[in-house]
């Protein structure tokens, strides 16, 4: 079992980071694009035995204790199952 975790910005924060990588990829000739976000990525494997509910639950809560700043950023969870 494996939970994904997405961190992103949420809405109205500044994104620095995000505005540098638009302006570059614009230099690169990729005019039609309105804007572009970073944000952060996590993969979390869990042992074997565990169900889809547990391992929701422990991204849930380590998504929102741990990876994200729940001031400035949003997250979101996915359960891929080993199958």
């Amino acid at each position: 079992m494996k939970a994904k975790v997405y961190v992103t910005l949420k809405k109205g924060v500044l994104d620095p980071q995000g505005k540098a990588i638009h302006h570059s990829a614009e230099l690169l000739g990729y005019s039609a694009l309105a804007d572009i976000r970073q944000g952060k990525y996590f993969e979390i494997s869990f042992n074997d035995g565990v169900g889809e509910a547990e391992a929701r639950e422990a991204a849930e809560t380590i998504g929102r204790d741990v990876l994200a700043n729940p001031v400035i950023e949003d997250f979101q969870v996915e359960i891929e199952s080993g199958s």
